[in-house]
C-alpha cells in the first residue's frame, strides 16, 4: 500500500506542492501524513497555519512510499532542526522516494541523501558555497531532475515536479496535467452534473442542514 508524507517546517511553501498533494488526495484518494520535528503549529509562507499529524519521533520514514519536501523562503530553521534532518537521514538506504522542490534539496544534502546523485534546486547558489555538504559538481541547471529514488525540482516548475512524482507511481494523469485552456472546451464540456447516485447522496446530506 502506498503511503505519502509531507514534511513541515517554518515558512514552507504550500503553492509549490499543492498540485501534487491535491492530485494525490482528490484525484486518487490517497491519505497524506504531515510530519514535523515538533508537535506545534507551523505557518506556511502564504500564512496558512497547519498542525502536523505526526512528529518525527512518532513516524518511521520507511513506512512511506514517498516523502515530499516543500520549499521554504527561510531554510535555516529546517536545516538546523536536528530531529527533522535525522528523520530524513534514516531513509538513506531505503526505497523511499524523496521529492524535494525549491530550497528543500539542501535538506536532502545535509542528511546525506544526495550523496553522489544529480539534483537541481531553487536555492540561491551562494548557499552551496557556504555549506560544504552540498555536492556542487552534481547540480544540474534543469527544472526537474530524477536520479534513483530522488526527484528534485525548481519551484517555478511545480506542475512538472508534481507530474514527475505522480508518473513515478504510475498514476494516470493524462497528457495535459493541469494545463488545460478554457478556450479548448465547449459549453457542454464546461457544464457539470452529478451521477444519479451522487445527486441522491447530496440530497440526503442536505437534509441534515434543512431540518
Amino acid at each position: 500500500m502506498r503511503k505519502f508524507a509531507v514534511l513541515l517546517y517554518p515558512d514552507f511553501s504550500l503553492q509549490e506542492i499543492t498540485c501534487l498533494t491535491s492530485a494525490l488526495t482528490v484525484w486518487f484518494g490517497e491519505k497524506i501524513d504531515f510530519i514535523a520535528g515538533e508537535n506545534r503549529e507551523y505557518v506556511s509562507e502564504e500564512g496558512f497555519r497547519i498542525l502536523p499529524t505526526k512528529t518525527t519521533a512518532e513516524a518511521k520514514i520507511t513506512d512511506y512510499s514517498c516523502v515530499i519536501l516543500p520549499g521554504t523562503i527561510h531554510p535555516l530553521p529546517a536545516l538546523f532542526d536536528d530531529a527533522l534532518i535525522d528523520f530524513i537521514r534514516s531513509g538513506m538506504h531505503s526505497d523511499v522516494v524523496f521529492a524535494a522542490i525549491s530550497s528543500a534539496p539542501i535538506l536532502l544534502s545535509k542528511a546525506g541523501i544526495l550523496g553522489g546523485r544529480k539534483f537541481t534546486s531553487g536555492y540561491f547558489m551562494q548557499m552551496a558555497d557556504v555549506f560544504d555538504f552540498v555536492e556542487k559538481q552534481n547540480f544540474l541547471h534543469k527544472g526537474v531532475v530524477e536520479d534513483g529514488n530522488v526527484i528534485t525540482g525548481i519551484g517555478m516548475f511545480f506542475r512538472e515536479f508534481a507530474e514527475a512524482v505522480l508518473r513515478r507511481f504510475a498514476y494516470d494523469i493524462g497528457d495535459h496535467f493541469m494545463r488545460y485552456k478554457p478556450e479548448d472546451f465547449t459549453e457542454e464540456e464546461l457544464t457539470f452534473y452529478w451521477s444519479d447516485d451522487e445527486y441522491q447522496e447530496f440530497l440526503e446530506e442536505l437534509k441534515d442542514y434543512t431540518r
